[in-house]
């Protein structure tokens, strides 16, 4: 089980900061978000990337050791915060080229949201 460092109290407030139109606490944001997905989709077959502030791996399955992975999604900050909170959807941010996804299980990321920030 991945480790948190986020408070849960401090994540949900920072992506509710972002939706108001506060952006000073996006890192807090996507990395509480991260943490949230490593956390309820454990594994280590899909690297999920939002650069500059974190990534994550998850998802049941083949784990990655070395090297690049063969199942990556990598998404800007404010996209990744739009899919998160259900204000846009995979398929959206699929269409507009605002997700980059690779491997056959890349895909299987978007069964995932919008998030649902789990009761600790």
């Amino acid at each position: 089980m991945a480790r948190r460092k986020i408070n849960p109290a401090d994540g949900q407030a920072a992506i509710e900061a972002f939706i108001a139109g506060d952006a000073t606490e996006i890192a807090t944001a996507v990395r509480f978000a991260l943490e949230e997905i490593a956390h309820t989709n454990p594994g280590n077959s899909v690297e999920l990337r939002v650069p500059p502030f974190g990534a994550t791996q998850c998802i049941e399955g083949p784990d990655h050791r070395r090297g690049t992975p063969a199942n990556v999604v990598e998404l800007k900050p404010e996209s990744f915060i739009d899919l998160v909170t259900g204000e846009l959807s995979w398929q959206e941010l699929r269409q507009a080229g605002l997700i980059s996804a690779s491997g056959n299980r890349a895909e299987s990321l978007s069964e995932l949201f919008p998030l649902k920030i789990s009761d600790l």
